[in-house]
């Protein structure tokens, strides 16, 4: 009665793993994000994490965001408001991204994320390429 046996859809699934990512990497996510803000400034442009065709990062400018909301009769204004809203100092906020479809990921690490900086103590680069690796391993399974 409280178990499915219905196979899990696509839909569901890379959500799923992503979730299981972040919550896996939270450190290092928190690191990454910290380190693109103190590198682009109070920009209010979002890091987002893309799984087509293969898991990597981009910078989803906040401009596009307003132009595919407004595409969309405003049905992304809620994630607009977020990003207004976002403290890097002390939240992680990036997007997921798959099939036209997208995820808000949004969590407080501890430590805070300039903490989690400091204590990884790796550049941007070393950390994208660590998490993308990471990632698409999560992906496949």
């Amino acid at each position: 009665m409280f178990g499915s046996t219905q196979p899990e859809s696509a839909d569901n699934k890379w959500r799923r793993q992503l979730n299981q990512f972040v919550k896996a990497n939270q450190q290092e996510l928190a690191a990454l994000s910290w380190g693109v803000w103190l590198e682009n400034g109070d920009t209010k442009d979002t890091l987002a994490i893309d799984l087509q065709p293969t898991p990597h990062f981009v910078y989803c400018h906040r401009e596009a965001i307003e132009t595919l909301n407004n595409k969309l009769e405003n049905k992304l204004q809620e994630i607009l408001g977020v990003i207004d809203a976002h403290k890097p100092e002390k939240e992680v906020l990036m997007l997921g991204i798959s099939s036209g479809q997208l995820k808000l990921i949004l969590f407080e690490p501890e430590p805070a994320p300039p903490i989690c900086f400091e204590q990884v103590a790796a550049d941007v680069n070393t950390l994208v390429e660590r998490l993308e690796q990471r990632l698409s391993e999560q992906m496949q399974g």
